[in-house]
């Protein structure tokens, strides 16, 4: 073999070396960049996490930050999934309760959670003491609920006080997901106007996505001038407000266990098989 075609064969291994590093430099970087970051979560022990910002958005109602390990870290909770939170009551007794953030893996950073602290409720006590810089402990995820973008082609909600948050987390995900075309349908009851949780974010939802999602809200104790529901979540609210009995959608529930099990025997009445509900 003469010098210049062992030199060319030289550079064409050199220069076919070069393209598969170059390849595979490529895809590790891509895997690396779409990787999901790892979430902050343990299921199996509690972690702690700091109060950064704590405000009160009525007189037993207040919107809680903590804060993650770094800035563009996430909390790792699936949609429609919650979280156990660990604390204290009034006689020093542990007390562990599950509440669903109302952020979602798309707010970096931090999570919040919206606490309406009920009088002679054990984990209420231990949020009306938590102050900036304390640490709250943690554990999850948990929870039946799965969900894949599209599995239905529309979701009805009804929800009652508190039982707001899983209905808002779902329905904001679902909406801020270019690629998912679900129809979201929520009923909210309340006692008063004053009681009703993340109005203003909820409201902001049906104006950003019209046609898409859709709110109608219900009060036992309505003011003077009111156009949404009165009394309790009737059987005609339902029809009306949610969609109807088909294979392809699904009712969410959540609040209290009297509302639910009266909900439960609404949606029996009206075809809802049990394979169209859940009950957070």
């Amino acid at each position: 073999m003469d010098l210049e075609f062992l030199q060319s064969m030289d550079v064409q291994i050199l220069v076919g070396l070069g393209v598969a590093v170059l390849a595979i430099l490529v895809a590790a970087a891509y895997l690396f960049s779409s990787r999901k970051p790892k979430g902050c979560l343990d299921p199996e022990n509690f972690r702690e996490f700091k109060l950064v910002k704590r405000q009160q958005l009525s007189h037993n109602v207040a919107k809680f930050t903590f804060e993650l390990p770094t800035p563009t870290s996430v909390l790792g909770l699936p949609i429609g999934q919650h979280i156990s939170c660990r604390g204290k009551d009034s006689q020093g007794e542990e007390v562990i309760k599950p509440y669903t953030p109302t952020t979602l893996d798309s707010d970096v950073g931090h999570f919040e959670l919206v606490i309406k602290m009920y009088p002679q409720g054990r984990m209420s006590h231990h949020f009306r003491e938590l102050r900036v810089g304390d640490y709250l402990a943690v554990k999850g995820p948990k929870g039946r609920f799965r969900y894949q973008p599209g599995q239905v082609r529309a979701f009805g909600m009804i929800a009652g006080g508190s039982g707001i948050t899983p209905m808002f987390q779902v329905a904001r995900a679902i909406l801020q997901n270019p690629k998912d075309m679900t129809n979201v349908h929520l009923i909210y009851a309340n006692v008063t106007y004053e009681d009703i949780l993340l109005k203003e974010e909820l409201d902001s939802l049906v104006a950003n996505y019209p046609g898409r999602f859709k709110v109608y809200y219900v009060l036992n104790q309505p003011p003077e001038v009111w156009n949404g529901g009165v009394g309790f979540v009737s059987k005609e609210m339902i029809q009306t407000h949610c969609p109807a009995p088909a294979p392809d959608i699904k009712i969410l529930r959540c609040g209290p266990p009297p509302m639910n099990k009266a909900m439960a025997g609404h949606l029996d009445a009206l075809g809802y098989s049990p394979e169209m509900q859940f009950q957070f």
